[in-house]
């Protein structure tokens, strides 16, 4: 793997992964639209480090443009590529459905379509836990069914699955899948929730916690999703001779197909993000109580032990390391 395309290279996974590759000594093509879903200025300065050092090249381009992608694939030879450009977000995707039609939709046939007419190796692609949707058997398993998604958004990602299985199975193209679970971090995402809660905390605004506090997430920091993507990049999956069309295994296939979930394997309270959080600001957050918002589920919970059996790796990072380190970052970037 000498050179690999990652696509949404500017944003928050994308520019954590580019800088961990290139440090590797492999050469990225770093392919972002730096669109304005949230404050450019955060893209462009995530880009900054990247650019400024060895082995990346940025390609400013839309995913969902053919012709693009066409003359991407045509001017560069990828060994793998991880697509993590996407439209983000499950309650945007409740105001503005058609851009998760063209981005991971189309932008992701255009990805396929390239890698299978230009022999990459490997494609690696992000998923979400939304996907597990109005599923409520936890810890969520990628061998359980997610055919029940609760917003546009899961719907986009389940539909990249399936996508990706079509590949595998006519053109025989290795693709992975990966199932993100509630990423937190330094240069995290302006609309995720640790973001919005240090803004307004700093600013002395109360913070909005919807389902009156209920919701629990498996947080998971960035570094841990970073690895995880690395290891998976090397580890090309094959078909499973085993795998039986009388009990589909939706996690693998016959052909070179595989899902896995990348999460802490560790559900908290929203309220007790909210602790740790008030913690490192030494600020007592004032909290407006609302309802769960459409779309959203109550909670999330990764089953990571195929991520263990098959890369021996699980992710273990603690609240108050992860957020300490946003905090950091946060005041940092800020100037506070």
């Amino acid at each position: 793997m000498k050179t690999i395309l990652v696509t949404g290279a500017a944003g928050f996974i994308g520019a954590h992964l580019s800088q961990r590759l290139t440090a590797q000594g492999i050469t990225v093509i770093g392919l972002d639209n730096l669109n304005d879903y949230y404050d450019p200025q955060l893209k462009i300065d995530r880009l900054a480090a990247l650019v400024a050092g060895d082995n990346f090249i940025h390609e400013n381009m839309d995913l969902s443009s053919r012709a693009d992608m066409e003359a991407l694939f045509r001017n560069y030879s990828f060994d793998a590529v991880v697509n993590l450009a996407a439209q983000a977000g499950v309650r945007y995707s409740l105001i503005n459905p058609h851009s998760y039609v063209d981005t991971n939709l189309v932008g992701f046939v255009n990805v396929l379509e390239g890698c299978r007419h230009s022999g990459v190796k490997h494609l690696v692609y992000a998923s979400s836990s939304s996907v597990y949707g109005a599923n409520t058997n936890m810890p969520f398993s990628v061998h359980d069914n997610v055919d029940h998604p609760v917003s546009l958004y899961a719907a986009s990602k389940k539909a990249n699955e399936l996508m990706a299985h079509t590949y595998s199975h006519l053109y025989s193209l290795p693709t992975t899948g990966l199932r993100f679970f509630t990423v937190y971090g330094p240069w995290g995402r302006p609309d995720m929730a640790l973001f919005l809660f240090t803004k307004a905390m700093l600013a002395g605004e109360p913070i909005k916690v919807f389902n009156h506090g209920r919701m629990e997430r498996d947080f998971t920091y960035i570094d841990d999703i970073v690895e995880g993507v690395c290891r998976v990049v090397f580890k090309v999956p094959e078909g499973d001779s085993k795998w039986s069309g009388d009990t589909p295994d939706p996690a693998t296939s016959y052909c070179p197909y595989r899902v896995y979930n990348i999460g802490n394997n560790n559900k908290e309270k929203l309220l007790r993000y909210i602790e740790v959080l008030e913690g490192c600001l030494g600020i007592r957050a004032e909290k407006i109580m609302l309802d769960m918002q459409p779309g959203d589920v109550p909670a999330t919970y990764a089953d990571v032990d195929d991520l263990v059996t098959d890369l021996d790796y699980r992710p273990n990072t603690s609240l108050e390391y992860g957020i300490g380190r946003f905090v950091e970052w946060y005041k940092k970037y800020y100037a506070l």
